[in-house]
């Protein structure tokens, strides 16, 4: 069992409250991901967790065993951080091995367990390799297989792809996946600015502002009930359009929001709003037509296959059916009238 409960945690450095209230309950085997802008307390709420940073206030608890007190070392966890932390005068057998040899624990076991997490990740031809002969995302898998070897029963991730290219950090992005399938046991925290690792990853996502907690729910739960304004614009890319003042009239509430796809191009400007293109993005598969109606931020249409507008068509435009959300002046959803 790896469940982690966070009940009534507060963080404060001196009279800054950095985290406020937060309540969590992460299941045995669950990928939970924690996001939000920068300076929520994402980063700072997991090192509270593995035990680099200390509680002001609440209980935190792992495997059933409150461990606001205990050490580090002693709480069960592996933590895979942003710069990779590797030894660079180890090889990689000894990089991976460093932690179970402190733990004086037998050559053949170590071995064993270095061996099955190396093939695991595709690494047995790097064993004898220093960090420094190998790529970014290599040296990435050697920090993940050095937490793999110490069996916790929580891994802990600290923006882990933010150093790598577009390219590798999907590839890492599906061999975490992966691991995580291959390891359906252990339970996973993993912090990201990328909401594409959040929605691709996680079983559930916690989204956070300025140290509290907005919404904990399935990536989908977000996407479609977002329960606040905030959540409603963060998740997703790109993000929701947002219609207020002369524009939220029609709805009679203070804030409209429709998310890309859900908005069509309406005949002989019979839509909801106008507006003129102002650049339009052919992606292949899709386009993204940007529409200036006034607003500080042009309104983004997603069409299927390649847009037939160009910068100065008028278009008109509306919601598809009821997909679109409600909020009043406070940014709490509203129901459909």
């Amino acid at each position: 069992m790896s469940e982690t409960k966070v009940t009534n945690l507060h963080k404060s450095y001196g009279p800054v409250e950095v985290l406020r209230d937060i309540n969590l309950h992460v299941h045995t085997g669950e990928f939970v991901v924690f996001v939000g802008p920068s300076g929520c307390g994402k980063s700072t709420l997991l090192r509270c967790i593995a035990g680099l940073e200390s509680i002001t206030a609440g209980e935190l608890e792992i495997d059933g065993r409150v461990v606001n007190d205990v050490a580090p070392s002693k709480r069960g966890i592996a933590m895979v951080f942003q710069s990779y932390a590797l030894y660079p005068h180890m090889n990689v057998f000894d990089n991976m091995a460093y932690s179970l040899k402190l733990l004086r624990m037998p050559r053949e076991e170590i071995a064993r367990k270095v061996g099955a997490a190396a093939e695991k990740l595709e690494l047995t031809d790097y064993l004898d390799r220093l960090p420094g002969a190998l790529s970014g995302g290599q040296r990435q898998r050697v920090a993940i297989g050095r937490a793999i070897v110490r069996d916790p029963k929580l891994f802990l991730f600290d923006e882990p792809l933010s150093n790598l290219d577009a390219a590798l950090r999907v590839q890492m992005r599906m061999e975490i996946a992966s691991l995580h399938e291959g390891l359906p046991d252990s339970t996973m925290i993993y912090v990201t600015h990328d909401q594409v690792e959040a929605m691709t990853l996680a079983d559930r996502i916690v989204v956070l502002q300025d140290g509290v907690v907005m919404q904990f729910g399935t990536p989908m739960e977000l996407y479609d009930n977002p329960q606040s304004l905030f959540v409603a614009q963060f998740i997703g890319s790109p993000k929701m359009n947002i219609f207020q003042g002369r524009h939220a009239e029609p709805f009679r509430v203070h804030t409209v929001g429709v998310r890309p796809e859900h908005l069509q191009v309406a005949a002989n400007g019979s839509g909801t709003w106008n507006g003129k293109v102002v650049r339009s993005e052919v992606l292949g598969s899709e386009s993204y037509i940007y529409v200036s109606n006034g607003a500080e931020e042009p309104v983004i249409l997603r069409e299927e296959g390649k847009s037939p507008y160009h910068p100065g068509d008028e278009l008109s435009f509306s919601p598809k059916g009821d997909l679109f959300h409600l909020f009043d002046e406070s940014g709490r959803p509203v129901a459909h009238g």
